[in-house]
């Protein structure tokens, strides 16, 4: 059980080391040290208060940075990581699996689906999913946002959850286009205006793989 320790213990404490709130600036800071000026509020007083409500403002943006910080730093790391295993895949099959295990595990994806289009013209002409993703095949840029229903089921197939928002990632590389979908059943989870860095970075990786694997097993 903490005992109380009385202001007398208190006040004789900081009398044996007058330096404590000049090497504990944070606690002075804290402290309430009202002025006589009877019922007003001194001018000083209201200083100090405005300071201190600016001090918390700050440190409160203070740590959402570092916090965000913190996951960019385990974002690039996990990407690391997924690279490392594309490099080693030896086939597309693989190269797809090694994807959606790491998108699962790491990225929170309840969905995710990996196509490339035909290249032959004639095949791209046919292609379903080619006709329903026309507008998104020259993009440079990924697209997150709300998703449709029948958008999610050509991409990921029948699934027991449905898919509400959805990052579309271009590949690109070479002769070789495709789409790499992150799928979730949070509506906010993938929005217009959220940032995309990671996302295409994860996309050129991607894309210069399977485009290579994709070649190799054409020609092969």
């Amino acid at each position: 059980m903490a005992s109380i320790v009385s202001d007398e213990t208190v006040a004789a404490w900081l009398m044996r080391h007058p330096d404590f709130l000049l090497r504990h600036a944070d606690v002075l800071a804290k402290l309430n040290v009202p002025h006589g000026s009877g019922g007003a509020t001194s001018l000083i007083e209201r200083q100090v208060a405005v300071l201190r409500e600016q001090l918390a403002h700050e440190r409160g943006r203070l740590n959402h940075l570092v916090a965000r910080a913190h996951d960019y730093e385990a974002l690039l790391a996990r990407l690391h990581e997924l690279t490392l295993r594309l490099i080693l895949a030896p086939d597309l099959l693989h190269a797809c699996n090694a994807l959606e295990q790491a998108l699962r595990e790491h990225f929170s994806a309840d969905a995710v689906a990996v196509k490339l289009f035909p290249i032959d013209a004639n095949e791209r002409a046919a292609d379903p999913l080619v006709r329903s993703f026309v507008d998104f095949i020259d993009r440079d840029r990924c697209l997150c946002g709300p998703f449709a229903a029948e958008q999610a089921a050509d991409l990921f197939g029948e699934l027991p959850l449905e898919i509400h928002s959805a990052a579309l990632i271009p590949i690109r590389a070479h002769e070789q286009t495709g789409v790499l979908a992150i799928g979730s059943a949070d509506p906010k989870r993938f929005a217009p205006d959220m940032g995309t860095d990671l996302l295409e970075r994860l996309g050129a990786v991607a894309g210069a793989k399977l485009a290579s694997l994709a070649h190799f097993e054409r020609v092969r």
